[in-house]
């Protein structure tokens, strides 16, 4: 088997699953999923979404587990560790709630993507690979700073010199809010059910308020079925 061409970091979540599946629809094959456990809620709900989404379009599984970031994560009380509890938010209310400090505050894991794209590089460069996919975008950027393009031109420049080989990030989705990725995954064939992007580890036909889920769902509800 030829060596994967670009690693994803495949979370199983609506951006990096649609990131994806862009990249699969823009030039074929040869693709190593990259899933890690840092010790989140939704751990297996994760796994299991990214482990299908890998499969559907004929990716290589590889799974690092880093349980030195849950214990960073515990440390400064992220709701992202284990035995966390993400706080909910009241859909009712409107916007108020989505994206300020406080809730990034709750969810923030210490420099986690930071540590998630040297992960991804080394299994680059060790593969031959010269593209790292990842799903950030425009939302979340405005909420998270390491989603942003400012964080990926940074990392774009430290990743030239850390690798002996070129590896460069690709985000397709970083110009799109939510609604315009869920728009593209169901241009793509992809629904809601083939994803997982709640903070919690739950039974998939439960409601959840979480910010990833009021999220999530503002963005399906306002794209045609």
């Amino acid at each position: 088997m030829p060596s994967p061409r670009c690693v994803v970091l495949l979370s199983g979540g609506l951006d990096s699953g649609t990131a994806y599946a862009l990249e699969v629809e823009r030039g074929g094959g040869g693709f190593l999923c990259l899933f890690v456990d840092y010790g989140q809620p939704a751990l297996a709900r994760e796994r299991e979404a990214a482990s299908a989404l890998c499969g559907r379009f004929g990716g290589e599984w590889c799974e690092v587990a880093l349980p030195w970031l849950a214990g960073c994560s515990a440390r400064a009380g992220s709701a992202l560790q284990p035995g966390g509890e993400a706080p909910t938010i009241d859909e009712d209310r409107g916007p108020e709630g989505l994206g300020d400090d406080d809730s990034a505050r709750a969810v923030w894991v210490p420099a986690r993507n930071l540590v998630l794209l040297g992960v991804a590089a080394a299994h680059a460069e060790a593969l031959g690979a010269q593209e790292l996919i990842v799903g950030f975008n425009r939302e979340e950027a405005a909420t998270f700073p390491d989603n942003g393009t400012e964080f990926l031109r940074d990392m774009d420049r430290v990743l030239s010199n850390a690798c002996r080989s070129p590896v460069r990030i690709t985000a397709p989705v970083a110009g799109l809010d939510k609604p315009g990725i869920a728009s593209e995954a169901r241009r793509l064939g992809l629904a809601p059910a083939d994803f997982w992007s709640c903070y919690r580890d739950r039974d998939p036909e439960a409601a959840c308020c979480c910010e990833a889920c009021v999220r999530s769902a503002r963005a399906w509800s306002s794209v045609r079925p």
